[in-house]
């Protein structure tokens, strides 16, 4: 899981963000680690009672389909 996962997660993420920011909110990503990535929610999505299933339901699902080798997402506050 080198830098081309991280680059393939970050170009997939871009895609995601007009999305989250057309919400109030936006993303980060932390790191990429053994097919887990780490991301932080900011702005609405931070204090969302939705985060969490914009998290496993939108974010999680669009990244596994793109990229096979993620198997899960966590958000880190």
């Amino acid at each position: 899981m080198g830098d081309t996962v991280r680059t393939q997660v970050k170009k997939a993420l871009e895609e995601l963000r007009p999305r989250l920011q057309a919400d109030g909110g936006d993303i980060d990503l932390l790191g990429v680690d053994h097919g887990v990535v780490r991301v932080k929610l900011k702005g609405a999505c931070a204090g969302c009672p939705m985060s969490t299933m914009t998290l496993k339901m939108g974010v999680e699902q669009y990244l596994k389909k793109k990229i096979p080798e993620i198997v899960k997402v966590e958000a880190v506050q």
